[in-house]
């Protein structure tokens, strides 16, 4: 040995180890990051589509709202002028 000990030598190579587990760690964050990224941008264009269908499920339901209203107009209109000719 140059002058180290084995008490030297041991932290100098648990230091080493550290570093190298570090820089892995430091990879699988920045990789996970990238799958995170992904997944953000996937649940963000599921999350505009389902907007876009609540929308287009609204319009339909307020055209189905106004065609049942025009329909009972005339079902109140037919019933009236039924009930107007049975009187005369």
């Amino acid at each position: 040995m140059s002058g180290e000990s084995a008490l030297d030598l041991a932290a100098r190579r648990l230091d080493q180890a550290v570093h190298v587990l570090e820089q892995r760690l430091a990879q699988r964050l920045k990789t996970a990051g990238g799958l995170f990224d992904a997944d953000r941008a996937s649940l963000a264009a599921q999350l505009d589509d389902a907007r876009a269908r609540e929308r287009e499920l609204e319009a339909a339901g307020a055209e189905a709202s106004a065609a049942l209203g025009r329909a009972i107009l005339e079902i109140r209109a037919a019933l009236d002028g039924a009930a107007a000719s049975a009187e005369h």
